[in-house]
């Protein structure tokens, strides 16, 4: 059998169905196709409808319900899986055919506008745009024609998306966008008064402005904007400074100033060696602790805008308001609390689709749905990892540097059991930016939970050491990581440091850490509050712990202890 077009152009060839189907297996076998378990299925499904007969089928509602498990009522107006996971199989199949696939003899595509397959032998130039869900050929073309055809056409759209961009931003209002804190580097005083001191003072505040840009939720700035500039928000921080040198060391006086009312918000102090090599190292690690103090989630910055009260706020700030009501609900994971953040969060990413960190967050907000309650419906549970990818994708789209973007991928990606690719996640997400310790944390926690406990509990330790609010799930953490390190008097003490004692993770870790460490008594009480508060999770511990931690060994290693608890724990 063969598939063509319907009405064949002159000279058109036949492309026989079994060679389509075994281009698509080799991109599935492929190591250099990057795409999810989910996005293969995709792909499998309309390549295989289409090859059927069936391309007038491939619908938005047909892959939701088919391939992601939808139910009928399923409405692609107002879930946008189907959009997003298409684009991200778009981008998985680009990068295949520039890698991997790059000699292979069909080309495999998903046009945008649909979601049908069109399938392209390489052999004979066609300039014309292939029609969805057909055959069409093309001619293998060397790198070079290829860049040389394709580049005018791509500077011309690429201009006129800029000139198109640049319209809107001059004639849009600035509350068309979320409230960002801004905040003004200055220059820093040079108090020695010569060229040494200078070009100190300078390399700090290079280095300092470069490492708070890693932080996508905030804007750094170099200068105050112009009088009469309607396009830049004035800065509501001011990062100031001085620098002076002694013979051989030089210090730095560091302070944070709130423009509204000139308070000093922080202040701190640094000093480092004059010698060259020294002295580079010593201004990267002040940048780093600047940056990390002021800009991460439960720094400096949140803090004073989270005690901030505005009248009437408008929508930009009530939008940038969920964002900080994210971060303390993170502090207790009050189920209630999360309830509200989540509507919150939802009505921000409707005023503003393109705000990235909130759909970042309220991807974590369908994790911790989805991690924080029994899943009794194993359907639902499936639709709500779908949703939280969804949303972490729809982050990274908007900014693929945002890291609470990422974060939701990572977590979404590890309970899904793509394991090594929520690692990669990750991996890029800390390289992104390492002086984030709300990320670099939670990477720690998927490092050691899929079973590498030496490198990811030693991120965890790091980023609680970093971190100048006591969080309780870093404590958990610990306490886990001590455990599967054998040392139990260290894990129950981390669990009597941690205050999170109302989410029933913290009482499933309890009853083991005590079992082991032989606090009977306690383990007992730890186990009747499950038995009360979560009756679902006590009878399925096995599932519980499963969705957890990825090692099969480390899931039997964890449930002796349970069983030791006293809970009974099928085999």
């Amino acid at each position: 059998m063969a598939i063509q077009a319907e009405t064949p152009a002159p000279g058109e060839r036949e492309l026989p169905i079994e060679a389509c189907r075994a281009q698509l297996a080799l991109i599935l076998d492929s190591t250099d196709f990057d795409a999810t378990g989910r996005e293969r299925r995709f792909l499998s499904h309309v390549v295989e409808e289409a090859l059927s007969g069936r391309g007038d089928r491939i619908k938005a509602y047909s892959i939701a319900v088919e391939v992601f498990g939808r139910g009928k009522s399923f409405d692609p107006q107002t879930d946008p899986i189907v959009r997003i996971e298409a684009g991200h199989l778009r981008r998985a199949l680009e990068r295949y055919y520039l890698t991997a696939g790059h000699t292979d003899p069909i080309l495999i595509t998903i046009p945008k506008g649909g979601y049908a397959p069109v399938f392209v032998l390489r052999s004979q130039p066609s300039l014309a745009e292939p029609q969805v869900g057909v055959v069409s050929q093309t001619i293998t073309h060397s790198p070079a024609r290829w860049i040389a055809f394709l580049l005018p056409a791509m500077l011309a759209a690429i201009l006129a998306a800029g000139a198109s961009v640049l319209a809107w931003s001059w004639t849009s209002v600035r509350s068309s966008v979320p409230e960002t804190p801004r905040v003004l580097v200055e220059s820093f005083d040079d108090l020695t008064g010569n060229a040494a001191a200078a070009a100190i003072a300078s390399g700090l505040k290079q280095e300092i402005v470069s490492q708070l840009s890693k932080f996508r939720d905030i804007v750094v700035m170099e200068s105050a904007p112009k009088d009469g500039d309607t396009l830049t928000s004035p800065p509501r921080f001011v990062l100031a400074g001085s620098v002076n040198l002694s013979v051989d060391t030089f210090l730095l006086r560091v302070r944070l100033i709130n423009r509204a009312n000139g308070s000093v918000l922080w202040a701190n102090s640094y000093d480092g060696r004059m010698k060259v090599a020294e002295l580079v190292e010593a201004q990267a690690d002040i940048a780093r602790n600047v940056s990390t103090s002021l800009a991460q989630a439960y720094g400096v910055i949140f803090q004073a805008d989270a005690n901030l009260h505005v009248d009437n706020p408008p929508d930009d700030w009530v939008a940038y308001s969920c964002t900080l009501s994210f971060y303390a609900y993170r502090v207790n994971l009050s189920p209630e609390t999360r309830a509200s953040v989540r509507t919150c969060l939802e009505k921000a990413v409707g005023r503003f689709p393109n705000y990235a960190t909130a759909w970042g967050l309220l991807s974590l907000v369908y994790i911790d749905d989805y991690r924080f309650e029994f899943p009794s419906d194993p359907t639902l549970s499936a639709a709500a990892l779908d949703r939280a990818l969804a949303a972490a994708r729809q982050a990274v789209e908007v900014d693929p540097l945002n890291v609470r973007g990422l974060q939701g991928e990572m977590l979404a990606l590890y309970f899904s059991k793509e394991i090594n690719l929520a690692l990669g996640v990750g991996k890029r997400g800390l390289a992104i930016n390492p002086n984030d310790t709300e990320f670099m944390g939670e990477y720690g926690q998927r490092l050691a939970v899929s079973g590498n406990w030496r490198d990811g509990c030693a991120l965890i330790t790091e980023a609680r050491q970093k971190n100048p609010r006591s969080l309780g799930y870093y404590e958990v953490d610990l306490a886990l990581c001590s455990y599967f390190s054998g040392d139990y008097p260290q894990a129950v003490m981390w669990m009597k440091k941690s205050p999170v004692r109302s989410n029933p993770i913290y009482h499933i870790v309890a009853a083991a850490v005590l079992s082991e460490g032989g606090y009977k008594i306690e383990a007992d009480r730890e186990r009747a509050w499950l038995e009360q508060n979560q009756p679902a999770w006590a009878k399925n511990m096995r599932q519980v712990v499963t969705m957890r931690l990825a090692r099969s060994q480390d899931v039997e290693i964890f449930i002796r202890s349970l069983r030791k608890a006293g809970f009974n724990v099928a085999d």
